[in-house]
């Protein structure tokens, strides 16, 4: 296994710079990325996963192998590269007025949706509106808060008109959150058969056994090399590195760092790549006894991120605090009780007047993510010793993200996928009238405010001091109790080239994979 650790953490941090630099909202021209120059086209690729995807309508998902999948089939106006810049997509370029209130989006000619109809600007239009309607439930809505009105004057270009400057578009615009649909389309239709402008089409799917994309000749981008992708369901990772050893399966992305040391052999590689995404126990602040800030410190100061972190991960990450964007990254030890400290959790619970204890009850997903049930029995232990209790409910993966959308929990174990811009990261959770707020369990005047100057400064400085605050102010009411990032650790067969580990995550890269 690749254990470039202090390498791949200098690197992440030379990509935030970066990508800070791209998310300032000024007119772009930027190419589309080449892929790498791999093998010969053609060949079956299978990719081993531990869940099905719980839905196929890109709006609304929030599963990591959803997003995974539909990352391939669907396009967006905007996309991140392999250093996470912002870089043109179904949008070829985009010019901003010297006010900022106005984006001219310049839409790419001969795009075609996988039914062979054309793509255009009232394609557009009817996503993004779709997307900010409240009535969609789409996840990303309160990304388009700054977007007063779309207007589609001709085929191939749109006009934003804003309500303030809003530095985050461009990188908001890139998740698959946002793709853009064909007017056409419902949400029935697609979660059946999609219908996007990516460079697969799904071409089979066994409920609870696989999913397989072939490649789509008509993508507009440079095709794909493979003929097909098959995402072949094996719910356990370690029965995954028994496929991949026996051949039936070429690449898997690990979160279990046990199971990648099993994987490394002579036919299999395991690279390690940071990750944006962080392990949290959210609270929902406005349930029972949560709702009390003390008994939220209290909790806060009950745990040892660490042993957490070398519980359920061996160690493989790093302590974090809310904001996992290199360029604007958190500093853990600002927090209050950034170390174990059980007497202070105890006068915490004293000023509740629950000096007896708590009992919270907390759902955890079993399936989605390896470390999931072992960080929640690390942190159960943990808290018994500060006479808090935690109460374990173990779900499926798709129960636990229709309990979590509803915010049908006091706490959560949860692992949130990160985002290059901390707008797109929190702001749907943690402002007042954001989408997810009601999953977040919290808001407050001061957090609008920040995020309101954050979407607006398009200074990198600047922004970092905003973002700053807004970390503080996470910490300091315990929001949620933020744990640690980790790594993901993609194993390869010797015979897969060209498949570039993203940050954030991401599988777009098997647009530019090989097998020989």
């Amino acid at each position: 296994m690749n254990r470039g650790n202090r390498a791949t953490r200098g690197a992440l941090a030379a990509v935030g710079v970066a990508a800070a630099v791209a998310l300032t909202i000024t007119g772009c021209t930027a190419p589309k990325p080449a892929p790498s120059e791999t093998g010969a086209a053609g060949g079956a690729l299978v990719v081993g996963v531990t869940s099905d995807p719980d839905t196929l309508f890109p709006w609304k998902a929030t599963q990591f192998q959803a997003v995974n999948v539909l990352q391939n089939l669907y396009g967006t106006l905007t996309e991140f590269d392999a250093d996470l810049e912002v870089v043109p997509g179904l949008a070829e370029s985009w010019d901003v007025s010297e006010d900022g209130l106005t984006v001219t989006l310049h839409l790419r000619e001969g795009v075609t949706y996988a039914d062979g109809s054309t793509f255009g600007s009232e394609d557009v239009k009817f996503s993004l509106e779709a997307i900010k309607n409240e009535a969609t439930a789409a996840v990303s809505r309160t990304s388009l808060a700054s977007v007063a009105a779309v207007e589609a004057p001709d085929e191939h270009t749109v006009v934003l008109t804003l309500t303030s400057p809003d530095a985050a578009l461009p990188a908001n615009l890139a998740v698959i959150n946002m793709a853009i649909l064909s007017a056409d389309d419902t949400e029935a239709a697609l979660n059946t058969t999609p219908n996007g402008t990516g460079p697969f089409v799904l071409d089979d799917r066994k409920a609870s056994q696989s999913l397989t994309l072939a490649k789509n000749d008509a993508y507009w981008g440079d095709a794909a090399k493979l003929d097909t992708v098959e995402f072949r369901v094996i719910p356990d990772e370690s029965s995954i590195v028994s496929a991949m050893q026996s051949g039936n399966v070429q690449l898997a992305v690990f979160d279990d760092p046990l199971v990648a040391q099993t994987a490394a052999s002579g036919t299999v590689t395991v690279e390690e790549t940071p990750q944006l995404s962080y392990h949290a126990l959210q609270l929902n602040a406005r349930r029972g006894d949560l709702a009390d800030v003390n008994v939220r410190l209290a909790i806060q100061c009950a745990i040892d991120r660490q042993e957490v972190l070398d519980t359920a991960a061996l160690g493989e990450g790093e302590v974090t605090g809310p904001i996992t964007s290199p360029a604007y990254r958190s500093d853990a030890s600002a927090r209050p009780c950034p170390e174990r400290d059980l007497d202070k959790a105890a006068d915490y619970l004293d000023e509740a007047g629950k000096s007896a204890g708590v009992t919270i009850k907390t759902i955890v997903s079993q399936g989605e993510y390896a470390t999931s049930v072992n960080e929640a029995q690390n942190l159960k232990a943990q808290l018994a010793e500060a006479n808090i209790t935690l109460e374990i409910e173990v779900l499926e993966s798709g129960a636990f993200v229709d309990r979590w959308i509803a915010a049908d929990f006091d706490a959560a174990v949860a692992l949130n996928g990160g985002r290059p811009d901390p707008d797109g990261m929190y702001g749907r959770y943690f402002t007042s009238t954001g989408n997810l707020n009601q999953v977040a369990g919290y808001s407050s005047p001061e957090l609008d405010a920040l995020f309101a100057e954050g979407k607006q400064s398009a200074d990198p400085e600047e922004r970092k001091d905003i973002y700053e605050q807004v970390s503080d102010h996470l910490e300091d009411n315990a929001a949620w109790i933020w744990l640690f990032t980790s790594y993901t650790y993609t194993a390869a067969a010797s015979n897969v080239q060209g498949f570039t580990p993203m940050v954030n995550g991401s599988l777009q890269y098997l647009r530019t994979t090989t097998v020989n």
